[in-house]
């Protein structure tokens, strides 16, 4: 039995980060500071403000190590099938 070619594409994952659930939680205490008490709002919306900002910058820094362009080897595969037309 042969083996099956080796891969020649790249997948790229993105790193850990715990900004989108500190952004999460900023956003939380937004929206409950605008029922409960303003300080709330302030406080939850600079936490929110900054890990966006920092979330999106990091976000822009693993876009740009990606490879504009790879090279395939294989055939692309069809999204979806037409039937056959009686």
């Amino acid at each position: 039995m042969s083996q099956p070619p080796k891969p020649s594409e790249a997948i790229y994952l993105p790193r850990p980060s715990a900004l989108p659930v500190l952004f999460a939680f900023g956003f939380a205490a937004l929206v409950v500071g605008l029922f409960a008490w303003w300080p709330y709002s302030v406080i939850g919306g600079v936490i929110a403000l900054f890990s966006l900002i920092g979330w999106l910058r990091t976000n822009r820094a693993e876009i740009e190590r990606m490879p504009n362009r790879q090279q395939t080897d294989t055939a692309p595969i069809p999204l979806s099938v037409s039937p056959p037309a009686e």
